[in-house]
């Protein structure tokens, strides 16, 4: 399950939530497809998550890496592009914000 919420200064915080458990993290395009940058923490509630803060107006391609290797999409993902192995990529658009972050 992917949230948003636009914060103060119109960047947009994505909460990324999966039940799952094995650990897991996301892994894309905004942190180098590093599984190591962004674990998702188990929660009281059984789910992980993690949240990252992104610019208005940016997107991100990603997926979720559970361990033992295997790769996994989310259903509430914004789109799914074409990935240049063969496969595809979730992908999560910001919130873009005009002027004064509205």
């Amino acid at each position: 399950m992917i949230t948003k919420r636009v914060l103060a200064d119109g960047s947009t915080r994505i909460t990324f939530s999966v039940e799952d458990p094995r650990p897991v993290s996301v892994v894309g395009d905004f942190n180098g497809w590093d599984p190591m940058a962004h674990p998702l923490v188990r929660r009281s509630n059984g789910r992980r998550s993690v949240a990252v803060v992104l610019a208005p107006g940016t997107s991100v391609r990603f997926r979720y890496l559970a361990d033992g290797g295997e790769y996994y999409d989310d259903p509430h993902a914004d789109g799914m592009e074409p990935n240049t192995v063969g496969g595809s990529d979730c992908v999560v658009f910001a919130v873009a914000t005009g002027p004064g972050g509205r």
